[in-house]
């Protein structure tokens, strides 16, 4: 079965494994007593290349990972002391100062500018004052809509002051122009200054010729459920940015963004940032409307936001110009900060593979202090699970490489980024500005959030079917007896939210983990109930805490398994490459 199809298994086969060290004996078989009888899902069927089968001395440092190393990384960085490492901020550099100092103390040689720890990022931090309403006039009595409830915007500019007058209201349903899908909402209109609304998300397929309208009819386009990054909310504003508009309001449902509306109100209020120097179109301005309040828009206007809906699926749409204007004055507080990127090296040993690298990353920040305070009065979004655990995970997988008796044959560069919250602004600007050359960096592991549920069945690999590292996944897993499936919510388009994406587009494929749903002792669904519980009331949420009564087995578990994915990544012969077809892959080639 090629990758992402499903295949039952009611056990799986872990090869020889069982005739390694005493010390690898003994951790596989605690695995396999464990296994939960029932079938599960998988990625693929077995490779014919042999099992993973590591040393004594690589398993003895996998056993360094273990649930202290992990807590006391994530209880320090996720403590009310670092006020939510808010980029740009004291709290940030205190962050980036305790990771620095740990890489010191395992003996990685500082790898930043000018053989220092750290990458300075150039930003320019840009905080905007909505108005208390949004008004829409037609020929209709006028429509108000409240900051934060129904709509918010932000300055699209590093300005003080930004204005836009009477501006034309125009949707365009998806906003993508996609050459390889025969696909483009726009038709060639003349859009400079108006204000364009857009659906989140992409089209699941071409409902033509279905008469039910089922956008299944034809799942190969825009790859089905599957988002592409065509559905990300700043491939729009870009695109809406490239056709000259003035505006561009993103219409929010829960479905199509992955998080509700409090994830909008939170990440989209207070400072904003931005990398320094982008010569890029710009708009004016950057918007959310939630969707009630967008179909009492269409409603003014005397349209159908339903019906508008149904018409963008088809290829054949065309905008729709609605009979209504828009007017907003945006205030803007700018300033000049700089958050920075921790990197360090660890040397390889190989006299020619040392000039090759692996990259280890996690992204250091989170969202600062709330500009009002919550009902129990917090104000600090403590970022725990993100992304205080995943730095703790990359700090005790660089602990565990440094014991190793040997070095690993290739370099491995192990750098935690700022800003990612803002748009993997950290990341986007170490690819803009390599410290190394990045035709030479076989893979990227990247860590963005670990399991506090416990132990599972499974692991989740986000972009499954892109790269020759699924089969390195796959062979750790089965080590664990586990399973590895492909992401279970495509819709959300995790790959293309997280830092693996900018070093993606200059051509790096990567590992990225998601923590599994099928929970050990936890009845069918547990797990994945209280995954969508946590992104429905913590995601990006003051409520993101650190908990001593978390479970981390799990964690350790998965942990360890993205050491062993990276010494094997730094020892093999040959560099990883994507898979043929990868949207990535000509970058890469």
């Amino acid at each position: 079965m090629t990758v992402g199809a499903f295949a039952t298994l009611e056990r799986p086969n872990r090869g020889n494994t069982l005739n390694q060290s005493n010390i690898c004996n003994s951790f596989a078989a605690k695995l396999l007593l464990a296994w939960p009888l029932s079938a599960i899902f998988a990625i693929g069927q077995e490779s014919n290349s042999p099992g993973f089968q590591p040393t004594q001395e690589v398993c003895q440092a996998a056993l360094k990972i273990d649930e202290s190393a992990l807590r006391a990384s994530i209880r320090f960085l996720a403590d009310d002391l670092l006020e939510g490492r808010g980029p740009g901020t004291d709290s940030d550099e205190l962050a980036q100062l305790y990771i620095s100092t740990q890489l010191e103390s395992m003996g990685l040689e500082p790898a930043g500018l000018n053989s220092s720890w750290i990458q300075p990022v150039p930003m320019l931090g840009v905080t905007t004052r909505n108005p208390a309403t949004f008004e829409f006039a037609s020929g209709r009595p006028v429509l108000s809509l409240s900051y934060l409830q129904d709509m918010i915007a932000n300055c699209g500019q590093p300005l003080e002051k930004i204005s836009i007058q009477d501006a034309e209201l125009v949707f365009v349903g998806y906003g993508i122009q996609a050459p390889e899908y025969e696909w483009d909402d726009f038709k060639g209109e003349d859009l400079r200054g108006k204000v364009l609304i857009m659906l989140n998300n992409d089209p699941e397929g071409d409902p033509e010729g279905d008469p039910e309208g089922d956008p299944e009819s034809n799942p190969n386009l825009f790859a089905g459920r599957k988002r592409l990054y065509y559905g990300r909310w700043d491939y729009k504003y870009a695109s809406a940015a490239r056709q000259g508009a003035a505006g561009a309001i993103i219409i929010h449902t829960t479905p199509s963004a992955g998080y509700p509306w409090t994830v909008i109100q939170t990440s989209w209020t207070g400072e904003e940032f931005e990398l320094q120097g982008g010569a890029e179109p710009r708009l004016k301005m950057k918007a959310w409307v939630t969707e009630e309040a967008a179909s009492k828009i269409f409603t003014q206007s005397g349209f159908e936001l339903d019906a508008a809906i149904a018409s963008a699926q088809h290829r054949e749409f065309k905008p729709i110009h609605l009979d209504g204007k828009v007017s907003v004055e945006l205030e803007g507080t700018v300033r000049r900060k700089d958050t920075g990127n921790v990197i360090g090296m660890i040397p390889g040993s190989d006299p020619k593979l040392k000039d090759e690298y692996l990259i280890l990353m996690a992204h250091h920040d989170h969202l600062g202090i709330a500009e009002t305070r919550d009902a129990t009065g917090d104000a600090i979004y403590n970022g725990a699970i993100d992304n205080a655990s995943g730095v703790s995970a990359l700090l005790a997988i660089t602990r565990a490489i440094t014991s190793l008796p040997a070095r690993l044959r290739r370099s491995v560069l192990v750098v935690a980024v700022g800003a990612e919250e803002q748009g993997l602004l950290g990341s986007a600007y170490f690819a803009a500005h390599p410290t190394i050359d990045p035709n030479r960096v076989s893979a990227l592991i990247n860590i963005d959030g670990i399991n506090h549920l416990g132990r599972t069945a499974d692991v989740h690999l986000i972009g499954a079917g892109k790269s020759s590292l699924d089969v390195i996944v796959d062979r750790v897993a089965q080590f664990q007896s586990r399973i590895v499936t492909p992401d279970l919510f495509p819709e959300k388009g995790f790959y293309y939210r997280s830092d693996q994406f900018s070093l993606a587009k200059i051509g790096i494929p990567g590992v990225y983990i998601h923590a599994g749903t099928r929970v050990l002792g936890k009845p069918s669904g547990w797990g994945e109930a209280q995954l969508n519980e946590w992104i429905q009331s913590r995601y990006h949420q003051t409520s993101d805490e650190y908990d001593p009564a978390w479970n981390l087995e799990g964690a350790v578990e998965d942990t360890q398994l993205l050491f062993y994915i990276a010494c094997e990544i730094a020892n093999m012969d040959k560099m990883q490459t994507w898979n043929t077809g990868d949207e990535f892959e000509s970058i890469r080639r």
